[in-house]
């Protein structure tokens, strides 16, 4: 994962730094998104997996797939990975490229996992708790996750704040 990531990071960057420039953040995420969404289609992988399949086919059916979907700039951006053998690279990219539109709005994307369903009134009281902690504003999803027997656990970016009854379990059987 860390080498992909490391491959991806390059083309994130340029893909948010022109979003930067002509301010398109917003609209970049979207394309990034669905071409990310896109290529993990299981029939279209296969094509891509293809030897048989030329670059040129290749660009030819993304772009057709694309189509109204994504801007003008995102299938350049489309072409140029297709060109250089980096297409199965756009989940990672897509990913980096949230963390970077992340930090420059000053938020933080940030995972919830929970032993059970959250209120409201629970849920707004852990992310203003998250919200202190990372000194960033908080979003956060949440997602129930049965096997932490209790608590919560948070996962933002490499960071994670384990507060479950199985990680503090787990905690216990190393030291002892």
């Amino acid at each position: 994962m860390s080498e992909l990531s490391t491959l991806a990071r390059p083309y994130a960057e340029a893909a948010f730094k022109r979003a930067k420039e002509v301010g398109a953040a917003g609209i970049w995420s979207d394309s990034l998104a669905f071409l990310s969404v896109a290529i993990q289609d299981k029939e279209l992988a296969a094509i891509i997996d293809n030897p048989r399949v030329s670059k040129d086919q290749l660009t030819q059916l993304m772009v057709d797939i694309c189509e109204g979907q994504i801007h003008d700039e995102a299938v350049n951006f489309l072409k140029i990975l297709i060109e250089n053998d980096r297409l199965k690279l756009l989940p990672q990219i897509a990913e980096l490229y949230e963390q970077y539109k992340a930090d420059d709005e000053g938020y933080v994307n940030v995972e919830v996992y929970s032993a059970y369903s959250l209120t409201k009134e629970e849920e707004k009281k852990y992310v203003a708790m998250l919200e202190k902690l990372l000194n960033k504003k908080v979003h956060a999803t949440v997602t129930v996750d049965k096997s932490l027997v209790g608590g919560i656990r948070a996962k933002a970016g490499d960071k994670v704040i384990d507060g479950s009854i199985s990680g503090q379990l787990q905690q216990l059987a190393k030291r002892l």
